[in-house]
């Protein structure tokens, strides 16, 4: 192994590295504080290595590992995500009275997958990676916690998930044979000449392959029609854990899908995107039409994150007719976008609730402006942004999908993001009228708000500082999205 591939390959080995020595000292000693500063600091370690390690780019640094601008771009991204989401646990786990060292050891391997996924650009890695967070993710969300209500909610949302991500991992495998029996190619740059090499443009067995890979992806991205568990998973798992499942989960599978579709052609095939378009338009419109029934706000938020992958499928789709650097460099931003405005909301989420009780029903948030402005604020720029009004992070990402979907002439796809956006607004002001709204009979200072600790503090206000300065100066964002995006 050279000097560059150890380089390269730093991020990894440190989360590895932090995997191990949270695995040894729970072992040796049930201590929450302690374990959960050893995943914060190894997490943040790994995040620091971008600043101060200058990576060998582009490198392939394993036969299924390979590092570029785009894919440590979604690293940092989603170590950021896994610190953010640690940073939240710690409160909201303390008050649990059991073993919670469990719960860092598998975040640790979720992110480790997460990353695989991120740099990967084979069929083996893809799947390695994928099963690596999956299986995390399945312990994650029925990790069990006391209270009347999150006593059994966790393990079913767990068994749900369990189910539906085990058969999506099968319809992924089972196209990745098809593929692969065909074509004999495992690396994505290899399929497109293969493909054209054997004249398969037009083989229904390839075509066959390509749509059950798809299929399995949009399990994992919850896009409808396979969204049906989304709401349920959210609800019932611990904060911390939707929060992590609504970004880093969804950016790591997004990351490696664009790299897929685009380095292998796949979009050649014309019934691959009708289907696509199918997704896309009725993700946007089912989810918005179902968040508007909701009054559980995890499960609002449930449904809104089906809408945005439907708006996420627009940039996608346009990358068959447009450069794939304008629908890369789309793309990037407003994962990113999306990525903290959910943290965000999800942190407020958390500093409202505990193990044992969680604040997550609409009523709940009555009068919240009134008994704390600060997390109220918080939300409402997050929603404000969701909504994608102007001065805020959503906005220039729904600026940028506008733009992919006009140069791409998807007419059809845009008004359904138009009339998505316009049914989005309406549930987004309800719960903001709610909170700025006074509860005759809600306390005017609700004392377990005074006790959150500072690092939930120090999440929301970086989180809520992000989503307003890329709403307002974009461009080194843009500037560094745009360098990524000639990696294809």
């Amino acid at each position: 192994m050279s000097t560059d591939i150890l380089i390269d390959l730093l991020q990894i080995i440190m989360l590895t590295l932090t995997t191990v020595i949270v695995m040894l000292v729970a072992g040796f000693k049930r201590e929450h504080g302690l374990v959960n500063a050893l995943t914060t600091s190894g997490l943040a370690a790994s995040l620091l290595i971008f600043a101060f390690v200058d990576p060998i780019l582009p490198l392939q640094a394993t036969e299924l590992i390979y590092f570029d601008e785009y894919s440590l771009f979604f690293s940092g991204l989603i170590i950021f995500g896994a610190l953010a989401v640690s940073i939240l646990a710690y409160p909201y786990f303390e008050k649990h009275h059991n073993n919670n060292e469990e719960f860092y050891i598998l975040l640790l391997t979720a992110t480790l997958g997460a990353v695989v996924l991120a740099c990967s650009s084979h069929f083996i890695s893809l799947f390695i990676g994928m099963e690596m967070l999956g299986v995390s993710l399945y312990a994650m969300i029925a990790y069990p916690v006391h209270g009347e209500k999150a006593a059994k909610f966790p393990l079913e949302a767990g068994i749900k998930y369990l189910i539906m991500s085990g058969l999506a991992s099968g319809l992924i495998l089972f196209g990745m044979a098809l593929v692969y029996a065909l074509t004999g190619a495992m690396f994505f740059n290899d399929l497109s000449p293969a493909i054209n090499a054997e004249g398969l443009v037009g083989n229904p067995l390839l075509l066959t392959g390509f749509l059950l890979i798809l299929g399995g992806i949009s399990f994992k991205l919850s896009l409808v029609p396979f969204h049906i568990w989304t709401p349920d998973v959210y609800e019932g798992a611990p904060v911390p854990v939707t929060a992590y499942l609504a970004t880093v989960s969804k950016a790591a599978m997004l990351a490696v899908t664009m790299r897929l579709l685009l380095l292998s052609d796949a979009f050649q095939f014309q019934a691959l995107l009708i289907v696509l378009t199918v997704m896309a338009a009725a993700s946007m419109l089912l989810g918005n039409l179902l968040a508007l029934l909701q009054n559980n706000v995890k499960r609002l938020l449930a449904y809104s994150s089906i809408a945005h992958l439907g708006y996420l499928l627009v940039v996608i789709i346009a990358a068959a007719s447009i450069p794939g650097l304008l629908s890369v460099e789309s793309m990037s931003f407003y994962i990113a976008a999306y990525f903290i405005m959910s943290l965000a909301g999800f942190a407020v989420i958390s500093a409202l609730s505990n193990a044992g009780h969680e604040l997550d029903n609409i009523a709940d948030y009555q009068g919240l402006f009134w008994r704390n402005p600060w997390l109220s604020g918080v939300m409402i720029t997050v929603l404000f942004s969701l909504a994608g009004i102007p001065l805020t992070a959503g906005f220039i990402g729904k600026f940028y999908i506008f733009t992919s979907g006009v140069e791409g002439s998807l007419w059809f796809l845009l008004t359904m993001l138009i009339i998505g956006s316009a049914i989005g607004l309406y549930y987004y002001l309800r719960l903001i009228y709610l909170m700025l709204q006074k509860a005759e009979m809600a306390p005017k200072k609700d004392p377990a708000l005074a006790a959150i600790p500072f690092g939930t503090h120090a999440v929301l206000a970086s989180m809520t500082a992000l989503v307003i300065y890329l709403g307002v100066y974009p461009m080194p964002m843009i500037e560094i999205l745009q360098s990524l995006a000639a990696a294809f």
